[in-house]
């Protein structure tokens, strides 16, 4: 197979899709990989780690999407990407469909098969290529959000782990998975007072048996979450819905009872985020102000660690890309029901139902698009 991978060209992305080890991983099975030029310089890869490994440097995107059978990508593919991409073709990359519909009509039309990070599974239930970057979204959120609470950036001036004489910052964090626990640990780190609020009770009994000494967790009825975050100086929305819209967990109407400068920190953002208020935002402009409380929302935040985020995607990635190329994507989803999860777009219609629920469009089964 002819494995492609492009340059990110969404703003302020600086990761990549395929790393030279993955490249080399690819090549090694057979297979030819061919990489725009430049497109792992954001991260720290030059065009010769690639072909030092056997990759094909080439000169254009648009040569990448003519000659490859599968595309490997870190974020969803741009209105111009999309009308590069063919029937037949894989795509391999998140996609977050479930608010995007213009992206979802140019993937259906494209008749391309679309496989999305984000929903591939594993045994214990869990998203292990969504995962990675969830670490790296929840050990960046109380570090923007610290940010963002300095006065000069419009926040409340408060200092995460205060002073002796004067209390540190109080840190809600809304969802206890692995964003929330990643940010609830470095915010503690930070010397905060957090509070993790989820609404299973055996996962809470296991950060409590884990962080009990570290922070807080408490039940997430919308009572509890308005009233811990009228107290709050941040608060990290860390919900996930896997493939789904993300719920709105703190409206409009509510922002007045918050207090006047707290960071609102969206890290559900890329699935259209938890407050009512949310919007995407970039790196170059990542935060805005809404009846006095600040939000960061940027899309793709662990961008802003490449090179990180990089080779902690590619080493996820790596083994269902290899699976792809080396079976082709319909034999290589029949035989693993978690990369047949991924599915979500194939041969013009959306194989995932809670894209086509939340979008209200027509879906069939992942099972039914391979059948």
């Amino acid at each position: 197979m002819k494995i492609g991978c492009p340059k990110e060209i969404k703003p302020q992305e600086f990761r990549v899709g395929m790393t030279p080890n993955a490249a080399f991983e690819a090549v090694k099975n057979g297979h030819s990989v061919i990489i725009e030029a430049g497109a792992g310089a954001g991260a720290g890869f030059e065009d010769t780690d690639y072909e030092t490994v056997g990759a094909t440097i080439i000169g254009t995107a648009a040569e990448i999407f003519a000659a490859a059978d599968m595309i490997v990508k870190v974020k969803e593919p741009q209105a111009v990407e999309r009308k590069m991409l063919r029937e037949g073709q894989i795509l391999f990359t998140y996609l977050h469909l479930a608010p995007d519909p213009e992206q979802t009509k140019d993937l259906l039309a494209s008749g391309a098969t679309c496989i999305a990070y984000e929903t591939v599974t594993d045994r214990s239930g869990g998203l292990p290529l969504l995962a990675p970057m969830s670490e790296v979204a929840g050990r960046l959120a109380p570090q923007v959000g610290a940010w963002t609470l300095q006065k000069a950036n419009g926040g409340r001036g408060v200092l995460m782990g205060g002073v002796p004489g004067v209390g540190p910052a109080k840190v809600v964090v809304i969802g206890g998975g692995v964003v929330g626990t990643h940010a609830a640990r470095i915010a503690a780190g930070m010397g905060a007072d957090v509070t993790v609020l989820d609404r299973s009770l055996p996962r809470m009994r296991y950060l409590d048996d884990v962080y009990g000494g570290t922070f807080k967790t408490s039940f997430a009825s919308a009572g509890n979450t308005i009233e811990l975050a009228r107290e709050a100086d941040m608060i990290i929305g860390a919900v996930l819905v896997p493939g789904a819209a993300a719920p709105k967990l703190i409206s409009r109407a509510q922002l007045s009872e918050l207090k006047p400068g707290a960071a609102l920190v969206d890290v559900a953002i890329d699935q259209g985020g938890c407050f009512e208020t949310s919007r995407a935002t970039t790196h170059q402009d990542p935060i805005y102000e809404v009846d006095g409380v600040m939000h960061y929302c940027v899309a793709n935040m662990p961008g802003a660690v490449s090179r990180t985020s990089t080779i902690a995607l590619g080493n996820a990635t790596m083994p269902f890309m290899i699976a792809l190329a080396n079976k082709g994507w319909k034999q290589a989803c029949a035989d693993d029901a978690h990369l047949l999860a991924g599915l979500n777009v194939h041969a013009g219609q959306i194989t995932y139902e809670a894209v086509g629920q939340a979008l209200g469009m027509d879906y069939i089964t992942a099972e039914q698009a391979i059948a």
